[in-house]
């Protein structure tokens, strides 16, 4: 199973006591943000264009905890910046994990190796690997030569640590299907537990504006993705937001299922737009006017969205929302499909192979290669 059982349960149960309190807006995942500095610089983040004194700045433990606290949500993702930059990054997944919530922590995995031994195994705490696909492919989107190897070794090194470890994977406009697929092979190969994949968003500050997906090609590339799947590929992803991606459902954004909280406090209206932030998570909840967001508003923010963020609540929201959604959930994971269609695998024998130029190395902010020197060093004098 691609999530322990136990937390499918605490996410269900979860779910169906916000149903019968009536809550129409509900926390599924909270998105931690406890830096934003990071040791890449990648072309298509949005997350690290900031000035120095703010990649500088970091949460404590004790506001990471508040926040989880007031949030509720049963499961916490940590993004960044890069989390293992963090100098109290262990004392905040610890108290995260006594607190049993299901901890994602997002990483790209350039310091997992040498940190391993800050992290103790736990069914509540998951490595979340940046790996956007095959070797070249993802030091192309990560702008950095040879970080892909850097990267399976310290998936290597988790997996045999008895870590749980998933990977996180973010396609653009270029991404080759048959290459996709074959990087979740490798990364089955390699003992992840499951693996995520979904479009890109459009970042106004990342520095690579033309690679970004629109919805009809990011319907077509995962439809060449998705269908036609191996039976050996765990993926972590509601499987209602895989036909989501593939286009066979359509589901409206629900921002609020991923709320962010930052060291600016609680990001408006969600993970991926900055439109302010508010102080408490219910004054984010109470203030932000969610007519004005999602597709269907006609918000050109939100026009090509289709990230996990915004929409994978929504499938789950639908899971709960009726017998007929329970109903067609639950035959989805007793009787997982692997969506044959001859038309997919002639889209996917047909597709262009891509060519991109040469790796571009993105110089990362001064504050976060000073941060990632000073990592090393402690690393080798340990």
């Amino acid at each position: 199973m691609a999530v322990p059982i136990s937390q499918a349960w605490t996410v269900a149960t979860y779910v169906l006591k916000q149903k019968l309190k009536g809550r129409k807006r509900y926390p599924l995942v909270l998105m931690l943000e406890p830096l934003f500095r990071c040791n890449l610089a990648c072309a298509g983040c949005g997350k690290i264009q900031y000035p120095a004194h703010i990649l500088k700045a970091e949460l404590t433990p004790e506001e990471c905890f508040r926040a989880v606290e007031e949030c509720g949500a049963p499961m916490v993702s940590i993004p960044g910046g890069e989390p293992l930059l963090h100098p109290r990054m262990p004392e905040i997944v610890a108290g995260l994990v006594a607190r049993k919530k299901y901890v994602y922590m997002c990483t790209n995995a350039l310091l997992l190796k040498e940190k391993l031994h800050l992290f103790t195994p736990s069914k509540y705490l998951s490595f979340s690997v940046h790996v956007d696909g095959q070797r070249d492919h993802h030091d192309f989107s990560v702008c950095r030569e040879g970080g892909y190897e850097i990267a399976m070794e310290g998936v290597k090194a988790a997996v045999a640590a008895g870590f749980r470890v998933t990977t996180n994977t973010t396609l653009f406009d270029g991404a080759d299907p048959e290459s996709v697929r074959a990087h979740f092979d490798e990364m089955m190969a390699a003992g992840v537990e499951s693996m995520m994949v979904s479009p890109g968003y459009t970042y106004d500050k990342a520095p690579d504006q033309n690679h970004f997906l629109g919805k009809a090609r990011s319907r077509r590339l995962f439809r060449a993705i998705l269908s036609n799947r191996k039976k050996s590929w765990e993926f972590n992803t509601h499987p209602l937001f895989s036909e989501y991606l593939m286009g066979k459902r359509n589901f409206e954004c629900t921002p609020w299922g991923m709320p962010t909280f930052s060291i600016f406090g609680w990001q408006k209206p969600c993970y991926l737009l900055q439109d302010g932030y508010a102080d408490t998570f219910q004054e984010m909840l109470d203030s932000v006017e969610w007519e004005n967001y999602g597709a269907k508003s006609g918000n050109p923010k939100c026009a090509n969205c289709m990230v996990h963020s915004g929409h994978e609540a929504s499938a789950v929201d639908y899971n709960f929302s009726s017998l007929k959604g329970f109903l067609v959930t639950a035959k989805k994971y007793v009787f997982p499909s692997l969506y044959k269609d001859a038309d997919a695998q002639k889209l996917l024998n047909e597709w262009p192979k891509a060519q991109h130029g040469p790796l571009v190395q993105i110089a990362a902010p001064e504050a976060a290669m000073a941060e990632h020197a000073a990592e090393l060093q402690g690393v080798s004098r340990d």
